[in-house]
């Protein structure tokens, strides 16, 4: 099978505009994503709607597609940049423009769960740990997933699922393994196109998660598991945070 990735990249970003072209240890974070996935998939493009973003990644070396300033999700763009890029790929792996640590251990995952050959869509999960506070099992910024004997997932949310009725709120995550979602997506081709022409559901709209418009359509979504933390880039924080962690525990 032959994989491509896309890595969507936007430049008007509200909590941090011009993110992907922020420097982080002397390479701006979209760079660092590019070179991530890029030894580990056939392919891999930026797709922005920015030419300070195109430009940007041009002068690294890297390949990008333009795309539509008008999408609400990157699943959208990812769609529109693998129909630019031309087919011959079966499957679409999105990897947020945001996620500068992600590792190879974690494609190599989602790249697992295509090996059954009903997968339509894949996503990751972590563990949480059971010396984790509640307070990070209830963060409404940390999706939590519930899945199936067959490690499907059964749903997505930003509340805690599932709910211990009968044990206290302490003891949750020493009785339960609770499951956080990475927002890392893969997508046979044929399915990509498929679930970018649906209408936004009711349940996506309540949860504000997309996935759930999939699952709400009776898509199956497999689930492969990480034990590695992904460190996202939403803010100027984030970015301080990160760069302490470069120093510190990863070499690239």
């Amino acid at each position: 099978m032959k994989y491509i990735g896309i890595i969507p990249a936007r430049y008007a970003s509200t909590r941090f505009p011009g993110k992907p072209l922020a420097v982080l240890g002397g390479k701006t974070v979209i760079q660092r994503v590019y070179e991530q996935v890029l030894g580990c998939l056939d392919e891999a493009y930026v797709a922005t709607d920015d030419v300070r973003i195109e430009e940007a990644v041009k002068a690294f070396g890297g390949k990008v597609v333009m795309t539509s300033n008008m999408h609400k999700s990157g699943t959208d763009r990812c769609f529109e940049a693998y129909t630019k890029v031309g087919e011959g790929y079966d499957v679409v792996v999105n990897i947020q423009g945001d996620e500068p640590f992600i590792q190879p251990s974690q494609l190599e995952s989602i790249k697992e769960c295509f090996k059954d050959a009903s997968t339509q869509i894949a996503t990751l999960v972590k563990p949480f740990d059971a010396n984790d506070s509640f307070e990070m099992l209830e963060n409404v910024n940390s999706p939590k997933v519930v899945v199936s004997k067959n490690w499907n997932a059964l749903y997505f949310s930003r509340s805690v699922i599932p709910f211990m009725r009968n044990s206290d709120k302490s003891e949750w995550l020493k009785n339960h393994t609770y499951y956080k979602h990475i927002g890392l997506y893969a997508y046979r081709a044929e399915v990509l196109k498929e679930i970018t022409a649906l209408p936004q559901s009711s349940l996506e709209i309540a949860e504000s998660l997309e996935q759930l418009r999939w699952l709400e359509n009776g898509y199956t979504i497999k689930v492969g598991v990480t034990d590695l933390e992904t460190i996202g880039i939403d803010t100027p924080e984030d970015l301080i945070k990160a760069e302490s962690f470069l120093k510190e525990q990863y070499v690239g």
